[in-house]
C-alpha cells in the first residue's frame, strides 16, 4: 500500500504568513515600521520623508502625532485615556477637537463626537473646514484663502507705503 504525498496549498501558506506580518495601521505597508509612542501601534517609520513647513501629510508617523487626539494626549503627557480627557477636550477648539479624533489618522475613532457650529470666514461667510483646508486666524477671526490673501496684499501695501515715507529731520 503506498500513501500519496499530500499537495500542500502554497497560496494559503502565503495568506497565513502575510496575516501574521505587521502592517501599518494606516496604511497597510509591511516594511520599514515602529511602534508609536502614544498607542503602541504598528506605523511607518517615515517622519524623516516630510520636508519642512511643507504641510504634507505624506508621512503616517506624523500624520498621527500631529492630527490625531491620541498623538496630542500623548505629546502634551496627559494621563489616562484619550477619548475621554477632559484636558484634551478643554485644550481643542471643537471643531479641531472633533477632526482630530475622527479623521484617517486615527487608529481607533473617537465615538460620539460633539457638535459644533462651523468656522465660517469672517470676511466673506464661506465655511472654512478648519483641519483640511487653507485658512488665516487674526485674533479671533478666520478669513478664508480668498479673503486672507486679499487681507495679506492690505497689510503689505501698508507696509510699503508707511515704509517710503520721509523720515523726520533731528
Amino acid at each position: 500500500m503506498t500513501r500519496k504525498k499530500k499537495k500542500r496549498n502554497i497560496t494559503a501558506d502565503i495568506q497565513v504568513k502575510s496575516n501574521n506580518q505587521s502592517r501599518c495601521g494606516l496604511c497597510g505597508k509591511t516594511t520599514n515600521l515602529t511602534k508609536t509612542e502614544c498607542c503602541g501601534n504598528w506605523i511607518c517609520d517615515d517622519e524623516d520623508q516630510y520636508v519642512l513647513f511643507s504641510y504634507a501629510r505624506n508621512s503616517c508617523f506624523r500624520n498621527h502625532r500631529h492630527y490625531t487626539l491620541c498623538g496630542y494626549h500623548h505629546v502634551e503627557g496627559h494621563a489616562g485615556d484619550w477619548k475621554d480627557c477632559p484636558q484634551c477636550r478643554e485644550d481643542i477648539e471643537t471643531e479641531m477637537y472633533v477632526y482630530y479624533g475622527t479623521n484617517e489618522y486615527n487608529f481607533e475613532k473617537l465615538e460620539n463626537p460633539p457638535d459644533y457650529e462651523p468656522t465660517k470666514c469672517s470676511k466673506c461667510g464661506v465655511v472654512i473646514r478648519l483641519g483640511t483646508e487653507g485658512f488665516t486666524q487674526s485674533g479671533d477671526e478666520y478669513w478664508c484663502e480668498v479673503c486672507g490673501a486679499k487681507e495679506m496684499d492690505k497689510m503689505l501695501r501698508r507696509t510699503k507705503a508707511s515704509s517710503r515715507r520721509p523720515k523726520g529731520r533731528g
